[in-house]
């Protein structure tokens, strides 16, 4: 079995966000990026706390947004996070943000590699991913 994880999360655009045309400035939705792997981490029990637990850490080493639509002060928004499940070392993940009325507004996606807590990357999928990905029907 091999199914795609995913998880949706909402948020509401607040004032800070946005620059002075009242749109949401464009760096923003990196941030939102990350709330959606956050969540999607606590969801599917792969936190940064777990990661970081087990002796590891996960930078991003690529990040790529595409903007649809603009987000204004005050408007809810969904994330949706999407696992994409690779044989290599690294984590990548796939990010639709919609608003209210279920238009897209961006993608984008991120790229994280495994290293050690000094910094030394790690060539092959850690054992704690591994399992984490059979618990989860990947290979």
């Amino acid at each position: 079995m091999n199914q795609t994880l995913r998880y949706r999360t909402r948020f509401r655009v607040r004032f800070n966000e946005t620059d002075p045309l009242g749109i949401v400035w464009h760096g923003h939705y990196i941030t939102y990026f990350e709330d959606g792997r956050e969540a999607f981490g606590d969801a599917m029990e792969i936190s940064y706390r777990h990661i970081r637990e087990q002796g590891y850490l996960t930078p991003v080493v690529k990040c790529v947004c595409e903007y649809k639509l603009p987000l204004r002060y005050g408007e809810w928004a969904d994330i949706e996070t999407v696992f994409v499940n690779n044989a290599a070392a690294k984590m990548v993940f796939r990010y639709t943000i919609s608003n209210a009325a279920e238009q897209v507004v961006a993608i984008g996606e991120t790229t994280q590699v495994f290293t050690d807590t000094g910094g030394e990357l790690m060539l092959t999928n850690p054992p704690f991913f591994a399992e984490w990905k059979l618990k989860h029907g990947l290979r």
